[in-house]
């Protein structure tokens, strides 16, 4: 149980992927911070139900949005919505992204001539694109839509959703490692842009954590770790894959300015010590 930030009690957040693994537990302890929370993602019943589940359970004010990030104009009627009900945005937190199939390859380096196996010059171009487009550019047209909302008040924040990938590339997931270097450079970029109008921008980096994207992945049939997961663990000091609550102290820390308002174009890395181990 986290300590209560007092200063966060009335602030409106939005989390885009607020359905998903990470962000829903965000939400939920936002909610219990007293943060009134908007939670968007493309399924409007899954959107209702974790909004209708992290209400029971932290009695706080959260809704769900139906809305594609990729979708400018999806986006533009959700902010309407927000701002109907809420009157205001304090918190963006870009967390819609993950991985697909159609962006991975079987095989972990080239092998000619490798029977049934998937590799990089089996990914589609929509495949990539996709991928990419729902981490990178969901961000980036999230930020535009929603920005001016938040450059209205006058201690405003966004926090994006990073990863290991992002500092040196995963085997398999080309798309994805891409996308997330894109957002680590975004970041920068951003938190320059508007550090003269009050508007931080960070990034958490989430290490290895277990999610409806990357079971496959990480566990067999089984529920077994699979041999990628096995050389993961290996390389995590802490020698676990993170929970969810693993995330939530850095992000209260970054959105109370309180504590980090003189924090601006960083990205902080949660991750079990995944970095700073050379494997040796």
């Amino acid at each position: 149980m986290f300590p209560i930030h007092e200063s966060l009690e009335g602030k409106i957040a939005v989390i885009t992927g607020g359905s998903g693994v990470l962000c829903s537990e965000m939400a939920k302890e936002l909610t219990r911070q007293k943060v009134k929370v908007a939670i968007i993602n493309r399924t409007r019943e899954k959107g209702e139900k974790i909004a209708n589940d992290i209400q029971k359970s932290t009695n706080g004010e959260i809704i769900a949005i139906s809305a594609d990030v990729l979708n400018s104009e999806a986006l533009t009627v959700a902010k309407k919505q927000i701002i109907d009900r809420f009157g205001k945005i304090d918190i963006l937190i870009n967390g819609a992204g993950g991985n697909h199939e159609d962006a991975i390859t079987s095989i972990e380096t080239h092998k000619e001539n490798e029977a049934n196996e998937k590799s990089f010059f089996e990914l589609t171009e929509e495949g990539f694109t996709n991928v990419f487009d729902s981490n990178f550019k969901g961000s980036f047209l999230s930020t535009k839509i929603f920005g001016k909302e938040l450059l209205k008040q006058s201690d405003s924040t966004i926090i994006n959703i990073s990863s290991m990938s992002a500092y040196t590339p995963m085997t398999k997931v080309p798309a994805y490692s891409a996308a997330k270097a894109s957002i680590n450079n975004f970041t920068m970029w951003l938190a320059v842009y508007f550090a003269e109008s009050g508007l931080r921008i960070n990034a958490i980096a989430p290490g290895f954590f277990l999610t409806t994207q990357n079971k496959a992945l990480l566990l067999d049939d089984r529920g077994n770790h699979t041999a990628r997961a096995k050389k993961i663990i290996a390389g995590t000091p802490l020698k676990r894959f993170g929970e969810p609550n693993d995330l939530l102290g850095t992000l209260l820390w970054l959105i109370d300015s309180n504590y980090s308002g003189f924090v601006t174009g960083v990205t902080v890395p949660v991750d079990g010590g995944f970095m700073a181990y050379s494997g040796v």
